[in-house]
């Protein structure tokens, strides 16, 4: 059997020109009419006496403040939960107040179903005066939001921590070590170094981002963003794991999804155990936090594969921008079919054909200057049976698009790979983007099916070429890798994407297309769950925030289920990564060491810092080209 072969394209973002307003008009969706399951979201703002200070864009600091807090509200989707909590509001800074300021923390308004009107009241009565205690505020926000489920916090602050104990980093570890579902976005406004390193110390901790904001006008456009994203940010499903810098120590992961972290230049070791004839699907995802006032910021990410005893089997992926500061996300992905080869006498090379016990590595490797110190990363692996049968033949043509009817489905798009929103089937399915949302949808396709789809930008208010945006839709295979794409500018009007073809179509799924010299074929046959991914860029410009854009996806799942293909291990036929139980690599879900034998027993990886949920918040390019390279050895 020869290995899958896969997509590895060069990809340049740029604005073309808008597709002509013939297309049916898409009716403007009520975002609250959703049965949606909007994360939670507590503000945490400032209200310390520093707020005074004048703003460089004018008026007080905390004027400033207030009107991100009035525009975010004013675009929050009807059916999202936002409460607000303010420190440093009732006591002075003077020394006799420190103890009363140090616990000075309000929830002005808690975390149910918006109340906009409420909320922009309870904002624009803070005054600033007191004390900094970003920890203890961080323990209020918490205790105030719901005690399950995924919740955020988005934390605003112009300085350090003032009152420590107890130290607001050690708060954020302590709420991700409880397993508290909570992820802490934080936006320094105005800050010097040391308030930097806390503030992103807190969102790293929990794995969520840090974003500057320079001035009052700054703000105004990071708040909305960064609290959209958030109201988006369900925790991830994946299992904690924690990858090692040597490959006799790596955990040994099983068909699932899984979360980890991924440090600076430190390539980390996974260990999957390939039974004899099967296919290993490996994929890791990182996304970069939007990092403004940079135009070129290059971030790769890259993948290789050992096999016995640590042995190179010259596996490479390497995906790469030279834009990531724009909220770009990479993902690399391994298709190894190295245990179906036969072994052939060769010490060297026979330690990467066959089944046995493979390594895969993921690395950071080329760091931006305005990279984060760590990254939040998301790990897919599938393991895929040798066959007996393949089934059916291979089908070179792309099915073709029927628009669906009927009244759309309101859906909340997942922030990731991992949390993607299910879309049950042929239908149209309606949304709201925020602008600089990057948003993922999935949809399942059995053997001998096909999908086709579109995606219609409605009409927003505002107009012209300051609220110019880049939009952009991209398909994945279950496993992860691109197969196709498209993109165009968008400033108000309706927009429907792709804007040269009637539709994004597969072929249909069968398990000989993988034999077809034609990558984009030969990626498309797997069963299983199908990606879709829409980006809604912030404005062309960056200067104007620009309200909320309904977007609708007209899903046309196509043919009849086939049998499919009869696999040696008829066990796995549903659960090739992992679909029908839970990880299977140990007890309750822990990871063994690969270094552990079966007489020493399991040795779990505890990791208890871990990344609650995974952000996507993903920009287009502001201004120039935003290059992104995927290359292969």
């Amino acid at each position: 059997m020869s290995m899958v072969k896969k997509v590895l394209a060069a990809a340049a973002v740029g604005v073309i020109g808008l597709v002509p307003g013939a297309t049916p008009a898409l009716a403007q969706q009520d975002p609250g009419s959703a049965n949606t399951a909007y994360a939670p979201t507590m503000l945490v703002v400032d209200a310390s006496g520093s707020m005074l200070a004048p703003d460089p864009a004018g008026g007080t600091k905390m004027d400033a403040a207030k009107n991100a807090v009035r525009t975010f509200v004013t675009a929050a989707p009807d059916a999202s939960k936002v409460g607000l909590t303010v420190y440093g509001t009732s006591t002075g800074s003077s020394d006799a107040e420190m103890a009363a300021g140090c616990q000075d923390v309000k929830v002005l308004h808690p975390a149910g179903t918006i109340d906009k009107p409420a909320l922009t009241a309870a904002a624009d009565q803070i005054v600033p005066q007191g004390y900094t205690p970003i920890g203890t505020s961080l323990r209020a926000a918490a205790a105030a939001l719901p005690q399950q489920g995924p919740r955020s916090i988005v934390l605003v602050s112009d300085g350090l921590d003032t009152c420590a104990p107890p130290d607001p980093c050690d708060v954020a570890r302590e709420l991700s070590a409880q397993g508290a579902e909570i992820v802490v976005h934080a936006i320094g406004f105005g800050v010097d170094d040391p308030s930097r390193a806390q503030l992103t110390c807190i969102a790293q901790s929990t794995g969520g981002t840090y974003t500057d904001a320079v001035d009052g006008k700054t703000l105004e456009q990071v708040l909305p963003r960064v609290s959209a994203a958030a109201l988006r940010n369900y925790a991830a499903t994946g299992t904690p794991i924690a990858g090692t810098p040597e490959y006799r120590d790596a955990p040994v992961v099983t068909p699932g999804q899984y979360v980890d972290v991924l440090q600076r230049k430190k390539p980390q070791y996974y260990a999957v155990d390939v039974p004899d004839g099967a296919t290993a699907y490996f994929t890791g995802t990182v996304s970069f936090p939007r990092v403004y006032g940079t135009e070129n910021s290059t971030n790769s990410l890259q993948m290789q594969v050992y096999g016995t005893d640590g042995q190179d089997c010259y596996g490479f992926e390497s995906d790469s921008s030279t834009g990531s500061s724009d909220g770009v996300s990479l993902t690399v992905g391994s298709v190894w079919a190295g245990a179906a080869e036969p072994e052939t006498g060769s010490y060297s090379t026979d330690k990467c054909k066959g089944g046995g016990r493979y390594y895969f590595t993921l690395e950071w490797a080329h760091v931006a200057a305005d990279g984060p110190a760590q990254l939040p990363l998301e790990v897919s692996v599938g393991l895929e049976p040798g066959v007996v049968d393949p089934g059916a033949a291979p089908e070179p043509t792309p099915v073709t698009y029927s628009e669906p009817g009927g009244p759309p489905t309101p859906v909340v798009g997942g922030g990731s790979f991992n949390v993607a929103a299910e879309l049950p089937g042929s239908g149209r399915y309606s949304d709201t983007l925020q602008r600089g949302e990057y948003v993922f949808y999935r949809v399942k396709l059995d053997w001998g099916q096909g999908l086709a789809y579109r995606v219609r930008f409605g009409e927003s208010p505002l107009r012209g070429v300051d609220n110019l945006s880049n939009v952009w839709t991209t398909l994945y295979t279950p496993y992860r890798v691109k197969l196709d794409s498209d993109f165009s500018s968008y400033n108000g009007t309706e927009n429907l994407l792709p804007a040269n073809a009637p539709a994004i179509a597969t072929v249909p799924v069968r398990y000989a297309n993988r034999e077809n010299s034609d990558a984009d074929i030969a990626n498309q046959a797997l069963a299983g769950w199908y990606y879709i991914a829409v980006k809604l860029s912030p404005t062309l410009d960056g200067e104007r925030t620009a309200g909320p854009v309904p977007v609708e996806l007209e899903v046309d799942v196509t043919g009849a289920p086939e049998p499919g293909p009869r696999y040696e291990d008829r066990t796995a036929d549903d659960s090739v990564f992992g679909e029908s139980g839970k990880s299977r690599s140990a007890p309750d879900g822990a990871a063994q060491a690969a270094g552990a034998s079966e007489g020493d027993g399991i040795s779990p990886v505890i990791w208890t810092a871990i990344v609650a949920g995974i952000v996507l918040v993903a920009g287009a390019v502001v201004a120039g080209v935003l290059g992104i390279r995927r290359t292969r050895r």
